[in-house]
């Protein structure tokens, strides 16, 4: 991939990408890559290779189903903006807003490969790390991804991708079995989540 700064803006996603349903969206971007600027330095890249869909406020694993709160003003704003929270009282996550203003429809990013800019042996494979390792914090939530300093550019060609359900989310009853993360399976950076945290374990 070419790292010339000006290549990679040339390269980001424009809004219209992004007008589209969460699982569409959550396929689309892998092989995809996100790109962090930051001053005096090389940007962060990796390549997005694991992703889960969430699909508005009828999605009981989804953060939309508790209406607008300050939490999720960002999740339930414009479509292509980042959507970034706090779990488990340590962790930063980083999603992407999808398909439309009030749709409450975002896609978690959890994992990617280093492609320049992190330091050798860097982990992303899990949505915690990922943003640490990105340099994503609260501070860029809400923040519109077809600018710099934070976005998405096109990936290079479509890879093979594998499906299960959604991690984590147990307490979704039926929706916890949705097949809604994807993966390329070729990478070994994706995350290994025990089976028991898989749909409803």
């Amino acid at each position: 991939m070419d790292l010339d700064v000006g290549s990679l803006r040339d390269a980001r996603l424009s809004r219209v990408w992004y007008v589209r349903d969460a699982l569409t969206v959550a396929r689309a971007l892998i092989g995809c890559f996100v790109v962090h600027e930051r001053d005096g330095a090389e940007p962060r890249v990796s390549r997005i290779v694991e992703t889960e869909a969430y699909r508005g406020p009828r999605d009981l694993a989804c953060h939309a189903r508790a209406g607008l709160t300050k939490r999720t003003r960002s999740l339930l704003g414009e479509e292509g903006h980042a959507y970034v929270f706090f779990v488990y009282g340590m962790h930063e996550c980083f999603n992407v807003t999808c398909r439309g203003l009030g749709s409450g429809h975002a896609v978690l990013v959890r994992a990617g490969e280093p492609t320049a800019g992190l330091p050798a042996g860097e982990r992303l494979d899990g949505p915690g790390r990922f943003a640490r390792a990105m340099g994503i914090s609260r501070a860029l939530d809400g923040h519109d991804l077809t600018a710099p300093p934070l976005y998405v550019c096109a990936r290079k060609k479509r890879p093979r991708m594998q499906a299960t359900a959604r991690v984590g989310v147990g307490y979704a009853e039926r929706w916890a079995d949705e097949p809604w993360r994807f993966f390329d399976p070729a990478s070994p950076h994706v995350s290994r989540p025990p089976k028991k945290a898989i749909g409803r374990g």
